[in-house]
């Protein structure tokens, strides 16, 4: 098949894109390319080279839990079962969660605290000279007292990263969503898609910001005039900027990089809002970013939102870290959309998204190895863009090593792409979440139902570590 990509002449337009008010909508020019030739040094398909340094237990669990995965029936089960009122039952809640413990938590997850966490990512580097992506699993929060709690969590998380070699350690995870409660995100999303459709609304509050939205920004969430936030609201915010500072302040003076992950569009617009002021704020240093934003390539505004955000960082002298992935959240978009009766703001096809995706990450890549202060974290599962980014680092002739560019996989899948990428000398990075078991459930379902069916993301690592379990059996 094909691969898709945006015309290079694109770039020149979305740069030119204004920020004030909504320009009209681009619509993204598209161009097939065949599949490019497999970079030689980017080699998935011998097993025993690849998981030469994985022992056998760890491929025996990894085959099973993945091969579990695979089964869609097993999976409805499971996540029936743990959303049941089984659950609410002491006896057979610990039982459930013993076996989650031992067997899908301890694949997907890095432990229960920090300290164990910090541990795994030495396993994990000494064995396989991956780098660790360390996250307390926490995903939301919904009143300032559980925000306070966590981002304890998170500090924990920073500290424990600071015990680490620079060699083991890639940056710390933030979810705005667990420091902020979740209806004031929506309230300052309101609030920002409202000022953007009217440029004249006044926000009193508001920070200096890059651009949240572009001409295809899905603005549908907002369709009348948002109430002031009340002086309580407007407290509240205030002390998420502080829990949000506080630990942007601890990454600042530990050197180590902080990654705000994304999420749904409904709350999308403070998350970036949140993330580029605090990029302007403790971004100093000019070669390298400490605070990171995602951008979620299967959204339709992704590349022009991205353009626009670089603009302005470069107009600002503002160094600038992006991670790339494509987006998880893609039938809650559309289900969302289609009750407002909107059509979903995540491209039509895969394809689209693929062809977004990878002109990103050509765009970002471009960047990052001029010299500028930019850096990137491509966050792929798809073997056809880590090789294309591999070929586009060799023709850009980027330094490896410098942590400009860099390539993420979550733990527990992909490990094939992460092994060949990382064995064709690229910094390769594992998203590790930690927390109590407990905790862990919903991102567990998340990585179970991604891994479902037999042409899932985990196809390409069942196969292979199926291969390689026969040929170390039949060895011995």
């Amino acid at each position: 098949m094909a691969n898709r990509f945006l015309r290079p002449h694109l770039i020149h337009r979305f740069s030119t894109l204004s920020p004030v008010g909504p320009p009209s909508t681009v619509v993204p020019e598209i161009l097939s390319f065949d599949q490019p030739k497999p970079d030689v040094d980017l080699d998935l398909s011998d097993q025993a080279r690849l998981f030469a340094s994985v022992p056998i237990s760890d491929l025996v669990r990894s085959t099973a839990v993945l091969h579990a995965t695979a089964i869609g029936p097993m999976v409805d089960f499971g996540s029936w079962v743990m959303s049941s009122k089984l659950m609410e039952t002491t006896f057979t809640r610990d039982l459930v969660l013993r076996f989650v413990k031992g067997t899908f938590y301890d694949h997907f997850c890095a432990g229960e605290d920090a300290a164990a966490a910090a541990r795994r990512v030495t396993s994990v580097y000494e064995s396989r000279g991956l780098k660790g992506m360390l996250v307390y699993g926490v995903e939301h929060a919904e009143n300032g007292g559980e925000c306070d709690n966590n981002i304890k969590k998170f500090i924990e998380t920073v500290e424990a990263a600071k015990t680490l070699p620079t060699s083991h350690l890639s940056s710390v995870v933030v979810k705005i969503t667990a420091i902020c409660p979740m209806n004031l995100l929506k309230r300052v999303s309101d609030l920002l898609r409202w000022q953007y459709k009217n440029p004249s609304f006044k926000l009193p509050w508001k920070l200096h910001s890059f651009p949240v939205f572009s001409g295809s920004s899905p603005l549908y969430h907002t369709t009348s005039e948002p109430g002031p936030l009340t002086l309580e609201e407007e407290q509240e915010l205030e002390k998420a900027h502080e829990r949000i500072k506080s630990i942007c302040r601890r990454c600042q003076e530990s050197n180590v990089p902080l990654l705000i992950d994304a999420e749904d569009t409904i709350l999308q617009p403070a998350i970036d809002y949140m993330a580029y002021w605090s990029a302007i704020m403790f971004n100093s240093d000019k070669d390298r970013p400490i605070v990171y934003n995602t951008i979620q390539a299967y959204l339709k505004d992704a590349g022009e939102r991205l353009h626009l955000a670089l603009r302005e960082s470069e107009k600002m002298n503002v160094p600038i870290g992006f991670k790339l992935v494509r987006g998880a959240y893609m039938s809650s978009e559309a289900k969302l959309a289609d009750s407002l009766g909107f059509k979903s703001p995540v491209h039509d096809t895969i394809q689209e998204t693929h062809a977004c995706y990878n002109e990103c990450m050509s765009f970002l890549m471009e960047k990052a190895s001029n010299g500028s202060g930019i850096a990137v974290i491509l966050a792929t599962h798809n073997t056809d863009s880590g090789k294309l980014g591999a070929r586009k680092a060799s023709e850009l002739g980027v330094d490896k090593e410098n942590g400009k560019i860099e390539f993420a996989q979550l733990y527990g899948m992909s490990d094939a792409l992460s092994l060949g990428l990382k064995r064709a000398g690229f910094n390769v990075s594992k998203y590790m979440p930690y927390g109590p078991v407990e905790t862990a459930v919903p991102y567990l379902i998340r990585r179970a139902y991604e891994n479902r069916g037999m042409m899932s993301t985990g196809a390409l690592d069942r196969q292979l570590m199926r291969t390689e379990l026969k040929r170390r059996i039949t060895a011995r």
